[in-house]
């Protein structure tokens, strides 16, 4: 008897060594960012946050004020929702993610921003439990979201959803980018689909988890100037440059697209054309 209890705690033992502990939280002090290597367990700050002043995100002025409204209900301890922000590409969805919480995180020096990626879904019960033990008070960021019809994946999503809805991670917030309005896609019709009805059953239940919805579609042309506008004066860009617009236009022609990210890649260029550096941290 003796002799397998010693031999159950070296079984104990090997397996340990095997699965080690999570490594520990990283002080929240001095860092609001943070991003989760679900590999490996562990949560690491973001010394210099890529993000941009809110001020300078134009066009999307109803979807800026709803979620900052809701950020700053949750920074103060009140009750918000989870947000889905949804559209096409380079709208601004996740740079407004960003400079939401920087603006408010001014006030509220807890908020944490903590992103994961697509590929550690499996991981999010995880990092949200262990959060909500620390009293993390916290948005989890998942940008570019979608899932294919046979991943399971989503179902580590929902579980959170479901538990914030409940109250047993009242610290924690969900925030999700996504290019399409259901998250899950549906097989095409060459693809075998069993039992349909439950597919869209899904398909209709994870969106739902989130209170809020943000849906951000294409920029027209003066929208997109006034955008382009406002980065070349925060960047002291020849505010009286006449050949700005002409050249902001052609740009967007040949990249066919008008888009908060096609306003700052010509920027970066005209920054560049200039010899000026580029420092939006505000």
């Amino acid at each position: 008897m003796k002799e397998q209890r010693v031999l159950l705690k070296r079984i104990a033992e090997a397996l340990e060594r095997l699965a080690p502990a999570p490594a520990p939280l990283p002080s929240p002090d001095g860092h609001d960012v943070f991003v989760w290597r679900g590999d490996q367990m562990r949560l690491s700050p973001v010394a210099q946050p890529r993000r941009v002043p809110l001020a300078l995100i134009q066009g999307v002025e109803t979807q800026k004020g709803r979620l900052l409204q809701n950020t700053e209900r949750f920074a103060a301890g009140h009750p918000a929702n989870h947000a889905m922000l949804w559209g096409a590409r380079g709208t601004g969805k996740s740079a407004l993610v960003k400079a939401v919480h920087h603006q408010v995180s001014k006030q509220h020096p807890d908020l944490k921003l903590v992103e994961i990626g697509r590929t550690d879904l499996r991981s999010l019960p995880d990092l949200a439990d262990r959060l909500s033990e620390a009293g993390w008070r916290a948005l989890v960021f998942i940008d570019d979201l979608s899932f294919e019809g046979a991943d399971e994946t989503y179902k580590a999503l929902k579980s959170v959803l479901d538990g914030g809805v409940s109250g047993a991670m009242a610290n924690l917030l969900v925030y999700v980018t996504s290019n399409r309005r259901h998250l899950i896609n549906r097989p095409d019709g060459n693809q075998a689909e069993f039992r349909p009805e439950e597919t869209v059953e899904e398909q209709v239940a994870l969106p739902e988890r989130f209170g809020l919805w943000l849906g951000f579609q294409s920029l027209d042309q003066p929208t997109w100037l006034s955008i382009v506008r406002g980065y070349a004066e925060a960047l002291n860009l020849a505010p009286d440059d006449p050949e700005l617009e002409r050249t902001a236009l052609q740009w967007a022609a040949q990249r066919g697209a008008r888009s908060g990210r096609s306003a700052w890649q010509f920027v970066i260029d005209r920054a560049g054309q200039l010899g000026l550096s580029i420092d939006l941290q505000d």
